[in-house]
């Protein structure tokens, strides 16, 4: 493959020539450096590169350029090479325009002039957006193949699975794709046999079990120890940051998680919000970081789903899918919450055939110049209609309230209402999925009545409930299930029962001493990704001082 470019811009002969020297020094041996004197020859060279189909990393420009400016030049490079990382240069007094640029031109970036030593104030960032970049860069296909049908539940999960552990792909629908057809002719595969998952070494899997899919592409699904420190269950954000300071403060950490880095969070399209991060993140690539951060710390990950949990006097043991255990001094539930499925007629027999919940970001690409619906009006059904809308002719927003002032944060408001293609649907609910193999009408209810709607798509963020139905009765929860902890225990003898300590729970410890609960699974928690990472962090110095007491 050949080699990503990185092509800085400037007029000023003596500028240009010190950032060319300074990423050779640092990139030179991985990327090509390529350089142009304005923001036209800029574009120019992206018009031939494009050409030749040369992978572009990185466009690193001057402001203050005569006849193209820099933010100019970047939004423009959109064009040509849209998953670019695209970083402005600047002097400290076009600091306002270079922060307007980040949502006017997209930019990822700006950094001040001068920017030594580089050291400190260039490579760093280039280093993080470039591990960004090549994240999401799909160079020419030569690995795994899956052929499905785009309205089976199963092969929505195992695409679904792929993408968020990050694994390449090429997905191949059997509806009028020759070459589809003809890779399962060639196996003597059926039809009926979908999907199917061909290995670059020839070998196949039929409607793969996730486990052994999982194993197959390296991800790891047994524990290599059977007693952890601690052991964390669910890898969302709170999960994660637990795994961070966990391993970083010298725990033998365990992450159990059944789908994928992320949780809930790993599926939302665009996180704006999130301190640190002034042109926002995916979820996805937000829970690649944070893994990687955790694994290179000393955690240790596997794909497994926890079934049972069950305490022996200072031993916690977690019971795994496959019917083994691992046990810890300290567990951390840190599961999340899912999302409440639609209680119509239908919603059962269409759900992975048209009716999805969550963002379900691998279906994007397949909407493209369909009409989607989205049912809610959250900070995720915004972000996620935002990210639909640039596939889809169409995204209608069905409300139960009369608009999103309500519910919505105000930058996501924003941005929908300067979307075109976004229309709101206030006071409309969904009343009925119509369709046999796949989801093809809506019955909608609204102030003018009851209507039908042709539909194939639709994503579902109407709340979201606790999976806590696995854990046992000394764990105790509230009447919907989310897992009471500290101050929210009840004082009284329920609790005293259970409560074998002199000393009171800690804040997020839960009526079992030793088993904490952070993020979205706790009682009375903050919905936000901030507030999640935050909780598991500090559960790791709750989690010591309960150490220390052995």
């Amino acid at each position: 493959m050949a080699r990503a470019i990185l092509l800085a811009v400037d007029d000023d002969v003596s500028v240009l020539e010190a950032v060319v020297q300074d990423l050779r020094r640092h990139y030179g041996a991985e990327y090509r450096i390529m350089r142009a004197a304005s923001g036209q020859a800029a574009l120019d060279t992206l018009a031939q590169l494009k050409t030749r189909q040369e992978p572009v990393a990185l466009l690193l420009s001057d402001q203050r350029m005569p006849g193209i400016t820099g933010v100019e030049f970047l939004e423009r490079s959109r064009e040509l090479y849209p998953e670019a990382r695209r970083v402005l240069l600047t002097a400290y007094a076009d600091t306002e325009a270079a922060i307007r640029a980040i949502n006017a031109a997209r930019i990822h970036y700006y950094l001040n002039k001068p920017w030594d030593p580089p050291e400190e104030k260039l490579y760093p960032v280039l280093t993080d957006l470039l591990e960004d970049w090549k994240a999401g860069y799909q160079p020419p296909f030569e690995g795994l193949r899956v052929i499905g049908n785009r309205w089976s539940l199963r092969d929505h999960e195992v695409r679904t699975f792929l993408s968020r552990n990050h694994v390449p792909y090429r997905w191949m629908d059997v509806a009028g794709n020759q070459d589809a057809i003809k890779l399962l002719t060639e196996r003597g595969l059926a039809l009926d046999q979908l999907p199917v998952v061909l290995f670059q070494d020839g070998s196949v899997l039929l409607e793969p079990n996730l486990e052994v899919l999982a194993a197959r592409v390296g991800l790891s699904v047994q524990a290599t120890q059977v007693f952890y420190d601690m052991v964390v269950i669910g890898a969302g954000p709170a999960g994660l940051a637990a795994a961070v300071y966990g391993a970083s403060e010298g725990l033998r950490t365990l992450v159990i998680e059944p789908e994928a880095p992320g949780g809930q969070a790993g599926s939302t399209s665009q996180i704006e919000n999130y301190l640190g991060f002034p042109s926002g993140i995916s979820g996805a690539d937000l829970g690649r970081r944070a893994h990687t951060q955790a694994a290179r710390l000393g955690a240790e990950f596997v794909t497994q789903r926890a079934t049972g949990l069950r305490i022996d006097g200072q031993y916690r043991f977690v019971q795994l899918a496959d019917g083994r255990e691992v046990s810890a001094h300290v567990v951390l539930l840190a599961t999340g919450v899912r999302y409440r499925k639609l209680d119509i007629p239908g919603a059962d027999r269409l759900t992975g055939r048209g009716i999805y919940y969550g963002a379900a970001l691998v279906e994007a690409a397949a909407c493209k110049g369909e009409e989607v619906f989205v049912v809610g009006g959250a900070n995720s059904a915004g972000q996620a209609a935002l990210h639909f809308a640039k596939f889809a002719s169409k995204v209608t927003m069905l409300l139960r309230g009369d608009g999103l002032s309500a519910t919505m944060s105000k930058y996501l408001i924003d941005e929908i209402e300067s979307t075109s293609n976004i229309v709101l649907g206030p006071k409309t609910q969904v009343i009925e999925a119509e369709g046999d193999q796949r989801l093809e009408a809506l019955r909608l209810s609204g102030p003018q009545g009851e209507w039908r709607e042709p539909a194939t798509s639709l994503f579902v963020f109407i709340g979201a409930a606790p999976g806590t139905e696995w854990l046992p009765a000394c764990i105790l929860r509230d009447q919907k299930g989310f897992v009471l902890a500290g101050p929210d225990l009840p004082r009284n003898g329920q609790l005293a029962a259970l409560w074998p300590e002199k000393r009171e729970p800690f804040l997020l410890e839960s009526s079992v001493p030793g088993v904490f609960v952070a993020g979205d699974l706790r009682y009375g928690s903050v919905k936000r990704v901030a507030s999640a990472v935050g909780e598991g962090s500090i559960a790791v110095q709750f989690a010591h001082q309960y150490l220390a007491g052995f």
